[in-house]
């Protein structure tokens, strides 16, 4: 062990991985992933797929979650920088409905480990970001479901500027440096999360 660091986040079922980094003159080398490692810190998920997305500024992905088929996700950032969400979604647990964000950078190279039963998005803070991810999960067609981004109630500070008007549109939506916010027609059309989970 010592090849990573593994940090509990104040919500149960959330980490912040940090890899070790060897470099020198000639650049640097790191294992992204190594199973014995994470298993000696009690993470023993069985990862079924690789994910990448490029994404450019003011882009905000999410709130994604999967219905029927939930997924962990190793998250982390090839290029650029994103601040990266998990909403707490699951129904018995003490902190449902509850948020938390972690800067992912190239730089910092940290990761980011989302248990099942969290919804997840990212806001893009550079010129373009490039956003790889494992999951536990295979991706299944219409299994999709969507929390607002921008939901009163759950609170996200993405660090934009902007004022709630009962919608997810991103409209008079900008990042704190006047960028504009992007979203998805399909991000544009979730609902909050009262509205989405009734027990």
């Amino acid at each position: 062990m010592g090849q990573i660091k593994v940090e509990k986040c104040p919500i149960d079922g959330l980490y912040i991985i940090e890899p070790a980094v060897h470099g020198d003159s000639r650049g640097y080398f790191t294992e992204t992933y190594n199973k014995r490692d994470m298993a000696e810190h009690g993470l023993d998920m069985d990862f079924v797929q690789d994910n990448q997305s490029m994404s450019v500024k003011g882009v905000l992905r999410g709130l994604h979650f999967q219905k029927e088929y939930p997924q962990g996700k190793l998250v982390r950032v090839v290029k650029g920088r994103v601040f990266d969400v998990a909403v707490d979604l699951r129904k018995d647990s003490a902190t449902f409905g509850k948020w938390y964000g972690v800067e992912l950078t190239e730089e910092n190279k940290k990761q980011f480990y989302i248990s099942e039963g969290f919804a997840h998005g990212f806001l893009v803070l550079s010129d373009v970001a490039e956003f790889c991810y494992k999951v536990t999960d295979f991706y299944h067609p219409g299994d999709e479901g969507g929390l607002a981004w921008n939901d009163p109630e759950i609170g996200i500070d993405w660090g934009v500027i902007g004022k709630y008007d009962g919608t997810a549109s991103a409209d008079g939506y900008t990042m704190n440096d006047g960028s504009p916010l992007i979203l998805s027609d399909k991000d544009r059309k979730w609902s909050v999360l009262k509205d989405t989970f009734t027990f």
